[in-house]
């Protein structure tokens, strides 16, 4: 592919690299989305059946999360208007911070404006020239830009490949601030869950850090709903750093790190995306707080994702459908070629279901997909028609009797 001069790039410099893009169907195109985010939605002027959001229990549309939403706006207007350490800290943060700390058996908790800055943030205020990072290969970006622009000694693991992590852990130094092991819980494009259990064990044996981006699995995962963390039976102790997001299964906006009361108050006086960032909206706040009072009195809305879950694997297994092994709502049909995962997307499309086509860099080359997402906002129904979809337009593996 051309790349365009960084320094000095012309319009035909970049003209070319959008063209190779385009030809190596790596090209990214946005389309329009109408009305409020669910299982139906209007999708560049057309009413589509949608599995290809986040909002796993089915709140970003739940009129109480909405009449939260407008009241925190009539009462704080649109913006905060400043960093939180100005005066863009309301009560509806504090709340919010607080509530939450609560559900995930953490001292505090702390706002960022979204997950890639609760990431960037976290990342920033802990590791240095002079600190070890160790990473999952299939980290979320936001993870992996952290850990570049840390300007750490990062070192990328295979994934999940904890026999590998744990022969390097032992020729680190027994200091706990030079090193830091940094994992998604849930992996977003793979949807399988990191051995959490194993990292905190190897991460207490070398005397690392350990940080877990649980934004796929906090609201889904665990007894409460308190995420992949919880489900592994781990505590503060164990992982001391949490990061979890509030724009997937809460169905609002912005992100937060719940720790130890000492953790998260570096992290006020060190996190550069914490400090210098506007704060998020209050409204935003206050339509959270709604949504985690739903996922913790709710649990009807966890029961009926995993068993559209459950459903689709069957389902998927006896057409015989290229898929990956995940028990979590995030499932992968792969593709492998960019080419082909396109396709098979805007075969879907015409067939009225919006599914998105996962292609490089998001993905290693030759593992493109189609990334399916259910959300407790569907109806059996509409997994049925998914997997009849699927199967009309996806050539199968081998059938299952």
């Amino acid at each position: 592919m051309a790349h365009a001069n960084r320094g000095r790039a012309d319009a035909d410099d970049l003209r070319a690299d959008l063209a190779a893009r385009k030809r190596l169907h790596l090209y990214r195109e946005r389309g329009v989305s109408e009305g409020p985010t669910g299982a139906r939605r209007l999708w560049n002027g057309r009413e589509v059946l949608s599995f290809c959001g986040n909002d796993y229990l089915g709140l970003a549309a739940d009129q109480r999360v909405i009449e939260a939403g407008a009241r925190g706006l009539r009462r704080y207007g649109a913006g905060a208007g400043a960093s939180c350490l100005v005066n863009g800290y309301t009560g509806a943060h504090r709340e919010l911070e607080e509530n939450l700390a609560a559900f995930l058996a953490r001292e505090r908790a702390l706002l960022f404006s979204s997950g890639y800055l609760a990431n960037l943030g976290v990342v920033g205020a802990l590791a240095g020239r002079t600190s070890r990072l160790f990473e999952d290969r299939l980290n979320h970006a936001s993870l992996v830009d952290a850990g570049i622009l840390s300007r750490a000694r990062l070192r990328r693991y295979p994934h999940r490949d904890t026999a590998f992590l744990r022969a390097r852990l032992r020729t680190q130094p027994r200091r706990e601030d030079d090193c830091i092991v940094a994992s998604d819980a849930v992996f977003s494009m793979d949807g399988d869950v990191a051995p959490l259990a194993e990292l905190a064990a190897l991460c207490a044996d070398a005397c690392a850090t350990l940080i877990v981006d649980d934004a796929h699995g906090i609201g889904v995962l665990g007894e409460n709903g308190a995420g992949a963390v919880e489900a592994a039976g781990l505590g503060s102790r164990d992982v001391p750093l949490l990061v979890g997001t509030l724009g997937k299964a809460f169905g609002a906006a912005g992100a937060f790190v719940a720790g130890d009361a000492d953790w998260i108050e570096t992290l006020v006086q060190r996190a550069r995306t914490y400090i210098y960032t506007t704060a998020p909206p209050p409204a935003i706040a206050c339509a959270a707080l709604q949504s985690l009072a739903l996922v913790r009195e709710e649990g009807w809305r966890r029961q009926k994702l995993f068993e559209h879950v459950a459903r689709f694997r069957r389902l998927a297994a006896r057409a015989g459908l290229p898929c990956l092994a995940s028990e979590t709502p995030i499932q992968g049909v792969v593709a492998g070629s960019a080419k082909r995962a396109l396709a098979w997307s805007r075969a879907l499309l015409d067939d009225g279901l919006h599914v998105a086509a996962i292609r490089p860099p998001t993905v290693p080359q030759g593992g493109a997909r189609l990334r399916i997402t259910l959300s407790a906002a569907h109806e059996p129904g509409d997994v049925e028609r998914l997997v009849e979809t699927l199967a009309r337009h996806v050539p199968c593996t081998v059938k299952a009797d």
